[in-house]
């Protein structure tokens, strides 16, 4: 109980508020304006996810304990866009899968449903409850509805390690990711495509901001 006479606590209450804010905000993981994604498969690169959600922005990255990465189809239907299995958890106690938060713009979540098939009925949209750094968070994430198990293509499992190494998931669990057999598919992928494409981009992007910067920085 806070004394009335003692000013000086009074004055500290709003103020330890103020503090605290931002860590429950963190804690409750969204807001009106946005939300929070985690990502597992291919959206674990920013350029394929960026490709039809463009407000997605890393938050960080965390693991899903209790869960593991299988690759399938909704009720073994091949993917026209990947050509082979793509990614789903299932619950797999001792297990983890780790993967990137991503904070989204709400005006981007009919696009991700969209992205995940959800009206079809391949994914459904869950809450799960991710770590990072010792804190818990609260996301969105989707799992695969009548999984029939099969193989991912080398080209969707490309995507998924690249993600993995962008944004500096663990080592062991790359490796485990780049151990994953596949089904060998060599034709063309258009989705790979514009993947290439958007990372070229960023490429480009980044080079040239890293000669304007030395080209405005002087020499010693």
């Amino acid at each position: 109980m806070i004394c009335a006479k003692s000013p000086q606590i009074i004055l500290l209450v709003p103020a330890i508020g103020m503090l605290l804010l931002p860590l429950l905000e963190a804690s409750e993981g969204m807001d009106n304006q946005t939300f929070l994604y985690f990502a597992y498969g291919s959206n674990l690169l920013k350029e394929r996810l960026q490709l039809k959600n463009p407000s997605a922005t890393v938050h960080c990255v965390a693991r899903l304990k209790d869960y593991k990465l299988v690759f399938g189809n909704y009720k073994g239907l091949a993917s026209d866009r990947w050509h082979g299995g793509v990614a789903t958890i299932e619950h797999s106690p001792g297990d983890e899968v780790w993967g990137v938060v991503w904070r989204m713009n709400m005006s981007d979540l009919e696009s991700l449903d969209r992205q995940e098939n959800v009206r079809l009925g391949a994914y459904s949209p869950m809450e799960v409850s991710v770590w990072t750094r010792g804190q818990e968070l609260s996301c969105r994430t989707y799992i695969m509805n009548s999984c029939v198990y099969a193989l991912p293509s080398p080209q969707y499992l490309k995507v998924i390690v690249m993600g993995a190494e962008q944004n500096g998931l663990p080592e062991d669990y790359k490796e485990k990711l780049k151990a994953i057999e596949t089904n060998k598919y060599e034709g063309p992928l258009p989705m790979m495509l514009e993947v290439e494409r958007a990372l070229n981009k960023t490429m480009e992007k980044e080079s040239k901001e890293f000669n304007a910067y030395h080209q405005d920085t002087p020499c010693l």
